[in-house]
């Protein structure tokens, strides 16, 4: 396990590959932009998306597939949900059997509503059986470049590639727990991002540490009742890939899709927040999935629903709140035991 390709080098990117390159001898990072390979090359560091922080020296960085994975021990994927099936398929002509593949991105695909390590599965069958795993965790770019410690979840159904990644992975600053509920892991990553900009909203409309408490301790009861119908397990929820990273989405001040839900509720709109930065919400695209597999395995998702009319219906944030708060009563535990 001597090397190492990282595909995709935004936030998320970059501070994986910073934090890794002592693990292995080489890290190729792919960037879709040419002069910013060039830039990041030249200047070592990332500042368009990760500014401040030096590459070590052993991080190449390049504008072209196959310059990156060809040869590659472990493919690491951290591209937007939305671009992840387009990039594999650019690539498949240079992956292998060999090669461990390991999913960073949090989200499912819309129309298909596939997860992103079932995405990988579908672009790269019949012609290869990749060995996959998915890393999920409460984890912020920037702390993680920086060196502060954090623990993530490598989950995969082959316990061999999950410890293998893990063992390749950890470091002093990097712990990696194994799972085998694949399903659970990313449900969990995906639609925490949801329930973040929720949170974003509470503290842009004014409301105090109550409302946000409620919001993500039933926004957790939203993403398990789908994870467990959708096969997963109720403990991956209650841990790093669930709690975990739900807790931190919604109350740090790094989080995008909370900084969504903050600028919706002082007035602006979609489109002005989104086309103001270069960072990827993924909660927003993954609202219109969200909302298909809740009505597909029959769940009852309420939040989700809110957050997808406030975000796509153009309904106004503070009616949103209200109208969750006016359901009909119901029992706290139904459906998430």
């Amino acid at each position: 396990m001597n090397d190492l390709a990282i595909v995709g080098g935004g936030s998320w990117g970059t501070a994986l590959a910073i934090v890794l390159a002592p693990r292995f001898e080489r890290v190729r990072v792919w960037v879709h932009e040419p002069h910013l390979a060039a830039r990041m090359m030249e200047m070592r560091v990332n500042s368009m998306y990760l500014p401040g922080f030096k590459l070590p020296t052993n991080i190449s960085v390049f504008s072209d597939l196959h310059s990156v994975v060809a040869g590659a021990d472990v493919v690491l994927s951290v591209v937007p949900s939305h671009h992840l099936r387009s990039v594999f398929q650019e690539m498949q002509p240079y992956l292998t059997d060999r090669a461990l593949y390991v999913s960073a991105t949090k989200g499912i695909e819309t129309g298909t509503l596939l997860r992103m390590s079932q995405v990988i599965q579908h672009v790269t069958a019949p012609a290869l059986r990749p060995r996959i795993a998915v890393l999920s965790g409460p984890t912020f770019a920037r702390e993680v470049a920086a060196g502060e410690p954090a623990a993530v979840v490598i989950a995969s159904e082959d316990a061999e590639v999950a410890g293998t990644v893990q063992s390749a992975f950890s470091g002093p600053t990097f712990r990696l727990y194994t799972n085998s509920d694949v399903v659970g892991v990313e449900v969990g990553a995906s639609l925490k991002n949801i329930i973040a900009i929720g949170a974003g909203i509470c503290r842009g409309l004014g409301l105090g540490s109550n409302a946000v408490a409620a919001l993500v301790t039933r926004g957790l009861a939203e993403i398990t009742r789908l994870a467990i119908a959708m096969g997963g397990k109720p403990l991956t929820l209650a841990g790093l890939a669930g709690l975990g990273d739900l807790v931190l989405t919604c109350t740090g001040d790094l989080s995008r899709n909370r900084s969504v839900g903050l600028e919706l509720a002082h007035g602006r709109s979609l489109t002005d927040i989104l086309n103001s930065t270069a960072m990827v919400a993924e909660g927003v695209q993954t609202t219109y999935a969200a909302v298909d597999l809740a009505k597909r395995y029959g769940v009852e998702m309420p939040i989700v629903e809110q957050m997808y009319a406030i975000l796509h219906n153009g309904k106004a944030p503070k009616d949103g709140i209200r109208d969750l708060m006016e359901r009909s009563l119901k029992s706290e535990l139904g459906g998430v035991q």
